[in-house]
């Protein structure tokens, strides 16, 4: 194979790579993976490291809560008069395109201020590996929950698939 068409492969290869090694899906509260009481999701969401591309699932009984979308002011206050986006299915997708925070909160009177709330923290994917630090979230489940479990399966994944794939491209390369 001559030398510019295994470049232009490789330089292709490449870009795949990166582009499929670089989505994660983390489902909110993990490893317990359900939206309710009882977990510390501040230390849940410090213990990942979100980037442009991942998403996040909330999974829940429909019935007991909900998730807003909300300013930093209503997370702050708890506030869930003029929510960004109002989900309720229970098993929601939200799609994380961009840097910058995201606050969600359980609208169900008493939910939020009981702990059910979280910001995610969306970081530029060059930024340096160590997980971002959300404020805490507050209330009672903020101090009872154990921690959180070192890396996330997501990220595991993310690093395997694309060493997996780098591997598998060199040996077609040579």
């Amino acid at each position: 194979m001559a030398a510019a068409t295994k470049i232009t492969l490789l330089a292709l290869a490449a870009m795949a790579v990166l582009s499929i090694a670089s989505a994660a899906t983390y489902n909110v509260g993990e490893p317990a993976g359900e939206w309710g009481f009882g977990i510390n999701y501040g230390s849940w969401a410090s213990s990942k490291q979100f980037i442009p591309g991942d998403s996040i699932v909330f999974k829940y009984s429909p019935q007991a809560h909900d998730v807003l979308e909300v300013s930093k002011a209503d997370y702050d206050s708890c506030s869930a008069a003029s929510p960004i986006t109002t989900l309720k299915t229970g098993n929601d997708v939200v799609a994380l395109p961009a840097t910058g925070t995201h606050y969600f909160i359980c609208g169900f009177t008493g939910h939020c201020t009981a702990g059910m709330k979280v910001a995610i923290d969306v970081v530029s994917a060059s930024s340096p590996s160590t997980p971002s630090s959300p404020t805490p979230a507050s209330g009672p489940s903020a101090s009872n929950s154990p921690p959180p479990p070192s890396p996330s399966a997501a990220t595991s994944v993310r690093v395997t698939a694309g060493l997996g794939l780098v591997v598998l491209l060199a040996g077609l390369m040579a």
